[in-house]
């Protein structure tokens, strides 16, 4: 049996949430704008400030919501170059090695496991061709790295961090009754 740590959840302590409609137009206003205060989200949704406050932390104990960051111009920051880097790893058991290791390189955005020509799928932003060159030699010398392609980025048209939810256009267009999503109990 699996000893956990203080924190950890097992599959025992899952519950379902059910999201209603007002959840979804809450976590909708917060994807177009965290910042906005907890008044203008309950006008928008017919709730109060304090009622708007006790869904939020219902969906971050829920684990619905996992954080809050600001969107950067990596452009403006100096990280002219996006590339998509697919990673092929020779056996599986070096996969979660090679994942731990990449964690680290702070130019690593994404790291996701597929299906596909390539193991992984790296989304990366660096300064320059120079040190994007310099990230895929490192990352050529993780073991287990059998060989990389690397598809640079040269324009963006569209890029969004946003689930769609409701009255976004690639939503449904029929009306949800009920979402269902699991929800974490805390641990006592």
């Amino acid at each position: 049996m699996r000893s956990e740590r203080p924190g950890e959840r097992s599959e025992s302590d899952e519950t379902a949430l059910e999201l209603d409609v007002t959840d979804l137009r809450i976590l909708d206003l917060l994807q177009q704008n965290c910042k906005r205060p907890l008044a203008a989200i309950g006008e928008k949704v017919g709730l109060s400030a304090p009622a708007v406050t006790e869904r939020i932390h219902k969906l971050e104990q829920a684990g619905v919501i996992t954080g809050y960051v600001a969107i950067l111009d990596g452009r403006i920051l100096g990280l002219d170059v996006t590339a998509f880097i697919g990673v092929s790893i020779g056996h599986p058991r070096l996969i979660d090695a090679f994942e731990r290791e990449i964690e680290s390189v702070g130019d690593v955005l994404q790291c996701n496991h597929g299906k596909g020509g390539h193991t992984l799928m790296m989304k990366v932003k660096t300064e320059n061709t120079e040190s994007l060159e310099a990230l895929i030699d490192r990352v050529r010398s993780i073991e287990g790295v059998t060989c990389t392609e690397t598809m640079v980025v040269l324009s963006t048209r569209a890029e969004r961090a946003r689930i769609p939810l409701l009255g976004s256009e690639s939503a449904p267009r029929r009306r949800p009754r009920r979402a269902r999503v699991k929800r974490l109990a805390a641990r006592a």
